[in-house]
């Protein structure tokens, strides 16, 4: 797939999941004898732009960031991952966008021929695979909107929501179903999401400022909808997350 869907795979963690024999059962668990564990410092590259597509990767804990950077220097950020999610499955000969650890990571690593050859042998993996790469499409298209025609508070707000979406089981550390926006006026504390990144990668990543992030994170921490912690911020107001990023509430 093209450098839109930035050789990545995110929340896959429910959608892998297959029922064999009355268990469930991640396809990617049928790798684990090709792959070797490697672990990464914060800042690190795990490989460049260019760089041939030898190897495919699943992070184990951690966060990493594709990255693209243009002639003048100037660079977007095309993906955060998390534990769970992969990378350079998609690749074709060259990996489109660098990938940097944005935080100490540990990962499996796979040669993407024996992937292949895996791929051959089991359906439930190969089907896995195809999934993997329609929802990689379907977030190009949702990028493609962010970027185009929403503007610096709806972007802001729409990363945060997805932050929290994309935590282990599709919840923050500390939110139960419904427990975001679910109280009265929508607002209950709590709701904790862990934003490894600096201010200039999710700047760099939404296509504005660091200036703009920074006094939008403000703003939003001075009204109490969102309170700013260390290496993280507790949601407390999902409802006007949602009607900042105009989205529909469920």
């Amino acid at each position: 797939m093209s450098g839109a869907a930035q050789t990545t795979s995110q929340q896959t963690r429910s959608t892998w999941q297959v029922i064999q024999g009355g268990k469930t059962v991640d396809p990617l668990d049928l790798l684990a004898g090709i792959g070797t564990t490697i672990t990464l410092p914060r800042d690190r590259e795990l490989h460049a732009q260019g760089d041939g597509a030898e190897f495919c990767y699943r992070i184990v804990s951690g966060s990493v960031r594709t990255v693209k950077l243009m002639e003048d220097g100037r660079r977007q950020i095309g993906a955060f991952l998390f534990a769970g999610d992969c990378l350079g499955f998609d690749a074709l000969d060259t990996h489109d966008f660098a990938a940097q650890a944005a935080s100490d990571v540990v990962l499996r690593r796979y040669r993407r021929r024996e992937v292949e050859a895996m791929m051959e042998r089991h359906a439930s993996l190969a089907r896995g695979l195809r999934e993997m790469a329609a929802r990689e499409l379907r977030g190009a298209y949702d990028r493609i909107l962010l970027l185009g025609r929403k503007t610096a508070s709806e972007r802001i707000a729409t990363f945060l929501l997805e932050m929290a979406a994309r935590q282990p089981g599709g919840r923050a550390r500390g939110c139960s179903a419904g427990s975001v926006g679910g109280s009265v006026g929508g607002s209950l504390a709590g709701c904790r999401v862990p934003l490894p990144m600096s201010r200039c990668d999710i700047a760099d990543h939404l296509g504005l400022t660091v200036e703009t992030v920074c006094r939008m994170m403000t703003r939003l921490g001075r009204e109490g909808t969102i309170v700013i912690e260390p290496g993280q911020v507790e949601l407390r107001n999902k409802a006007v997350l949602q009607q900042m990023a105009a989205e529909a509430r469920h």
